[in-house]
C-alpha cells in the first residue's frame, strides 16, 4: 500500500516534519536496544524479543517524523517502510526484518511463543534496522529536492 492509501485510510496523518520527535524516538530506540540485550542475556527470551522490536518501531517512527508522517498503527508503520522500498528508498531486506520483528513481538506478548533463537535473532537483527533507519534519517535531513511519494509540500 501507498503513502496515499496509507493516509485516506486513516492509518497515516501528515504532520510537519519534527525533529525534536525523531530525536525521542530515536532516544527509545536506544533504551529498548539496550534492555532488549540486557533481557537477551538474563535469559528473558520473551521480552528481549518485544524490546527488539520496539527498538525497531521506534527507529522507524523517526524516520517517518522526518518525512511528516505519523503512524497511527504498528501496521502502517510496516506498510510505510514497504512504500519506502517501492520507491527505491529501502532495501526490501529491512521490511522485511521490520515485518517478520513484529510478528515474533506479536507471538510472544499475545500467543506465548518465544524461543531463545527467535530472541538472539531479533535482538540481532534490531541494531542492523536502526543502524539503516539513521542513514535514511541523514538523507531526509540533507535537501536534496527528493521528497516521498505522496507527501505535499506546504
Amino acid at each position: 500500500m501507498n503513502i496515499e492509501a496509507l493516509i485516506a485510510k486513516g492509518m497515516l496523518s501528515r504532520i510537519p516534519p519534527d525533529k525534536e520527535l525523531a530525536e525521542k524516538e530515536w532516544a527509545e530506540c536506544e533504551i529498548d536496544l539496550g534492555e532488549a540485550k540486557k533481557e537477551l542475556k538474563g535469559g528473558g527470551h520473551k521480552w528481549a524479543i518485544i524490546k527488539a522490536y520496539y527498538s525497531m518501531f521506534h527507529a522507524a517512527k523517526a524516520v517517518l517524523f522526518l518525512f511528516g508522517l505519523k503512524e497511527r498503527s504498528h501496521y502502517a508503520v510496516g506498510e510505510a517502510l514497504h512504500s519506502l522500498s517501492n520507491e527505491g528508498k529501502l532495501e526490501s531486506s529491512f521490511v522485511d526484518d521490520f515485518k517478520g520483528a513484529m510478528s515474533e513481538r506479536e507471538g510472544a506478548d499475545y500467543h506465548y511463543r518465544h524461543s531463545a533463537s527467535t530472541a538472539k535473532e531479533v535482538v540481532e537483527v534490531a541494531p542492523q534496522f536502526a543502524k539503516r533507519m539513521k542513514e535514511l534519517a541523514e538523507k531526509i535531513s540533507k535537501p536534496s529536492g527528493k521528497k516521498i511519494k505522496g507527501r505535499k509540500e506546504k
